[in-house]
């Protein structure tokens, strides 16, 4: 039991470090978000301190996890997937979808209605995305060109192209995201055409 217990406690380290570097968030960031100061969180990271309670709780609101996957806790039975909205500054809902390390992840986003003066601020990447719309408008400035997706419709980027994704003033907008941190591309397979033998 305790050799178990141990490995799980090891492996709360590198889990943290793994959901910093995707969100993007520093130590210095997640130390204010948190409370815990950036060397304790360092040391967690790197497995040299055990993390209590207290830690793990303010950790795991800030990257909007339970406990149990925070801990990679043993399954339950339970199949049921439980999504945990991320909630942003800016009115912006973002839902994992997918929770295994590496490759490509995918996330559903809720955007707030917009404003046409809204000034768009572009951003780049490391990675790949992959857009698909669900409802409402989705306005998407990639360089110079400067685009609104209807429901339906998908737009797949370079994210070192410098971007960026609002909603339009007419409404909210929902979409979907396949992002490759280290440029993943998503491969679209279609079925071969059947043709009539003469």
């Amino acid at each position: 039991m305790d050799s178990s217990l141990d490995r799980t406690l090891d492996a709360v380290g590198p889990r943290l470090k793994h959901l910093r570097v995707r969100r993007d968030i520093t130590l210095s960031d997640l130390a204010e978000e948190t409370g815990i100061s950036t060397s304790t969180l360092s040391r967690l990271e790197a497995g040299l301190r055990r993390p209590t309670l207290e830690q793990l709780l303010p950790l795991a609101r800030a990257y909007g996890v339970t406990l149990d996957e925070l801990v990679d806790a043993p399954p339950t039975g339970d199949p049921r997937i439980n999504l945990r909205p991320i909630p942003t500054s800016d009115g912006r809902t973002i839902l994992p979808l997918s929770r295994r390390p590496g490759g490509i992840q995918a996330y559903k986003f809720i955007l707030p209605t917009g404003r046409a003066d809204a000034e768009p601020e572009l951003r780049t990447h490391e990675g790949y995305d992959w857009a698909f719309v669900l409802n409402g408008k989705l306005r998407l400035v990639l360089a110079e060109h400067d685009l609104i997706l209807e429901p339906g419709e998908v737009a797949e980027f370079d994210t070192r192209t410098p971007h960026w994704f609002g909603a339009t003033n007419s409404g909210p907008v929902e979409f979907l995201s396949l992002v490759g941190k280290q440029g993943e591309r998503a491969h679209v397979r279609a079925a071969p055409k059947h043709h009539e033998s003469s």
